[in-house]
C-alpha cells in the first residue's frame, strides 16, 4: 500500500467536513419532522440519545460512523493509505447516492433530499467533493 500525500489527507479532511455539514442538515430536519410529528420539543440531550437508539434515526447511522472512521482513519498513528482514502471515498459516494438502494441512506434521504434546500446545498457540496479527484 502507498502512504498518502499532503493533498490526498487534505481532500479527505475537506470530505470530512462536508459530510459532517450534511448529517447536521438532516439531523436538524429529521428533529424538525419528528418534533412536528410527535407535538413535542426534543432537549439536545434527548436528540443525542435518539440519534444512537430511536428507529426513526436509525437511516442516519452509516453516515454517523462513515464520518467517524474517517477520523479514526486521519487521527491513526500511522498515516492513512491511498487504499484506504479510496476504499472511504466509495463508502461516501455510495451512502449519498440518492438513486441507488442499499447500503445508501435509501428512501429517506430521497426524500429529504428533495424538499430539504439545507439538505440539498449539503448534498451538492459532498458529490462535488467526491467528483473530484
Amino acid at each position: 500500500m502507498s502512504r498518502y500525500v499532503d493533498h490526498d489527507a487534505t481532500a479527505l479532511r475537506d470530505l470530512r467536513q462536508a459530510l459532517l455539514r450534511l448529517h447536521k442538515a438532516l439531523v436538524d430536519a429529521e428533529r424538525a419532522t419528528y418534533e412536528r410529528d410527535h407535538g413535542r420539543t426534543v432537549s439536545a440531550g434527548e436528540m443525542l440519545q435518539m440519534l444512537i437508539e430511536h428507529p426513526w434515526f436509525a437511516w442516519l447511522r452509516p453516515l454517523s460512523t462513515l464520518v467517524v472512521r474517517i477520523d479514526e482513519a486521519l487521527d491513526a498513528d500511522d498515516p492513512v493509505t491511498a487504499d484506504e482514502i479510496r476504499a472511504l471515498r466509495e463508502e461516501a459516494r455510495a451512502l449519498v447516492a440518492p438513486a441507488e438502494g442499499p447500503p445508501g441512506l435509501g428512501h429517506r434521504y430521497r426524500v429529504v433530499l428533495g424538499v430539504e434546500p439545507a439538505v440539498t446545498l449539503a448534498h451538492g457540496a459532498v458529490t462535488r467533493l467526491l467528483g473530484a479527484a
